[in-house]
């Protein structure tokens, strides 16, 4: 019998943020191989582009309109999103804003409490909901297990000056996978983490124009280039798929090696 780990065809999978970038690099990929996906966004018309875009290339798709700052938003849509689907597998809280700064001095409480709506609450909202859903589908008798992945970022283990904000709510992610990860295992549950480097998306249009930027940054990457959206396809298979089931914990730096260099 022909070995087919990444086969993904009967899972839900879940994207939030999954409109564009790195998010959307997630639902190409796991609809290619096969998943259902449903993509929360607060942009409606990037929302059609990426369910046309997924559809057109023979996947299944389908989107809808999600703030995860907002709390009822996120109860509400989660119940949704499974009651659509059956059953959700796979659940990536990719959704996330960052606010630019000139310095800490300068930072602004409003947008340390805007940074830390979406890409704290956002993600602590997001992984409870489906969290809950899984345990009752296990509780219910359906074994099949679940999958949680947190989005944090290299900023969550390496200075970042001027993002302390940012820093502080990517953090906060990899500890709340950790949690989830102990609690949640004896459910068939697994969560993980993945922490980008420096990756070619509209929120680092900023850098991606500056030529000193890349110079200075990109230009110590050892893999010689920025990131994109389709290098994190592989890893949402992965961790969407059955080869994962007894991988949970862990953090995947994925950054052409710039950390440790």
């Amino acid at each position: 019998m022909a070995y087919k780990p990444f086969d993904l065809s009967g899972k839900g999978v879940l994207v939030t943020g999954g409109n564009g970038g790195i998010g959307l690099g997630f639902a190409e990929a796991c609809a290619a191989s096969g998943a259902h996906v449903v993509i929360w966004g607060t942009n409606e018309t990037k929302n059609a582009d990426a369910v046309a875009k997924i559809t057109g290339d023979g996947g299944t798709a389908f989107a809808m309109k999600v703030d995860v700052s907002d709390e009822a938003a996120v109860v509400a849509a989660m119940a949704e999103t499974a009651a659509r689907l059956g059953a959700i597998h796979s659940v990536f809280a990719n959704a996330g804003i960052g606010r630019l700064s000139r310095s800490f001095m300068e930072m602004k409480t409003e947008d340390y409490r805007a940074v830390l709506a979406v890409n704290q609450d956002g993600v602590f909202w997001t992984l409870r909901e489906a969290a809950k859903h899984m345990v009752e589908r296990y509780n219910a008798g359906d074994r099949s297990g679940g999958s949680l992945v947190g989005v944090a970022s290299l900023a969550a283990i390496e200075g970042a000056a001027r993002n302390q904000h940012y820093a502080a709510s990517k953090g906060a992610v990899v500890s709340m996978i950790k949690a989830s990860a102990v609690e949640l295992a004896r459910y068939g549950i697994r969560a993980n983490a993945i922490l980008p480097g420096w990756i070619a998306t509209d929120m680092t249009a900023g850098g991606q124009a500056n030529e000193k930027f890349v110079q200075n940054v990109i230009g110590r990457v050892p893999a010689r280039r920025w990131g994109t959206p389709a290098d994190f396809g592989g890893i949402a298979v992965y961790l969407t798929s059955d080869a994962s089931s007894y991988h949970s914990g862990d953090s995947f730096l994925i950054d052409g090696a710039y950390a440790i260099y």
